[in-house]
């Protein structure tokens, strides 16, 4: 039997902006609030923090302003152990801005990026030494939408064959609509996701961008490049196919949700790490909900992953008992 692809040991690299984030203390309506609780938000950054809290050696790649909020986002990020060497300080452009609006039907997210530091990167940042070395790239849709230079990094990242050659590149396809006013995200989104090693997308985002109707399979069958692809079908299933013709179906844990934002990111991240840490798929899904679940209990993006003693016996729980297991 042909051991499961996995991507290649070496430096971990995640590339996009990380904004301030500005939410209601307590957690209520925006319009109601007495009080804002500053934190950091973002997809790539809150991949690399729990990469690193799962032990794998990681960089996160991007711009801010040379400001308060800036140095607040680096400070945050550095703490969780990822190496932020590679951040660029802007003393032109600002850090970018998100606020946070909860309500009963979800949390809103008002964005204040346009001309932000990150969305001055460009296809120049992959020759950077702190790209060059990564054996594993991770990238989302988020960038491609923030600017046409962002765009041009994320579509070289994804088309260069000498960039290409020597790694791996991870795309975490994260349709931001209010990123994409007045551009269509679908064929853009589709091409880029398509040309990845590995691809993560959620079923209720695919049927947003290509179809209402569409299966599990049929995202399969949209996608069919990408050595892994994994589809999240919310709080039920995750499946992943890989590039044998193998699907690979975990379902989702048993969890109390008290935001849900982040949680993608948290999946991706634990995903990753399975499979960096050699798992076969359906391990490395179980490591990916494990994680998750870690987001969705906290209100900002990032929350404690079970000690490595608990997180063991819970990846080695029978079949039948995985759904329901307990939290730590």
């Amino acid at each position: 039997m042909t051991a499961p692809w996995r991507p290649a040991p070496g430096p971990v690299v995640c590339v996009g902006e990380t904004m301030a984030a500005l939410a209601p203390d307590p957690v209520r309506p925006l319009r109601n609030a007495d009080a804002l609780r500053l934190d950091v938000a973002g997809a790539e950054s809150n991949v690399a923090m729990y990469l690193a809290d799962h032990g794998v050696p990681v960089r996160w790649v991007s711009a801010v302003g040379d400001d308060p909020f800036g140095h607040r986002v680096l400070t945050a990020v550095g703490a969780t152990g990822v190496d932020t060497s590679g951040v660029r300080l802007d003393p032109d452009r600002p850090t970018g801005l998100l606020v946070k609006d909860p309500g009963p039907d979800g949390t809103r997210v008002h964005y204040y990026r346009r001309g932000s530091a990150a969305s001055a990167l460009g296809p120049d940042l992959l020759d950077h030494p702190s790209v060059r070395d990564a054996t594993l790239l991770h990238l989302t849709g988020i960038t491609p939408a923030l600017s046409a230079s962002c765009r041009d990094l994320t579509v070289r990242a994804l088309t260069d064959p000498e960039f290409r050659a020597r790694r791996t590149v991870s795309f975490d396809v994260n349709h931001r609509p209010a990123l994409w006013t007045g551009r269509p995200a679908a064929g853009e989104l589709r091409d880029l996701a398509d040309r990845a090693d590995i691809t993560l997308v959620g079923l209720d985002e695919a049927q947003d961008l290509w179809g209402r109707a569409l299966t599990v399979t049929d995202v399969r069958e949209l996608l069919p490049h990408p050595r892994v692809l994994v589809v999240k079908d919310g709080a039920r299933t995750a499946t992943a196919f890989d590039g044998d013709g193998g699907v690979h179906v975990v379902p989702a844990l048993r969890a109390t949700v008290v935001e849900p934002v982040g949680a993608g990111d948290a999946f991706a991240a634990g995903f990753l790490a399975g499979l960096l840490r050699g798992h076969d798929p359906d391990r490395a899904l179980r490591l990916g909900h494990l994680t998750a679940r870690c987001a969705l209990a906290v209100t900002g993006d990032h929350g404690p992953l079970p000690a490595p003693e608990d997180l063991a016996r819970l990846l080695a729980v029978p079949d039948h008992e995985w759904a329901t297991a307990p939290q730590p």
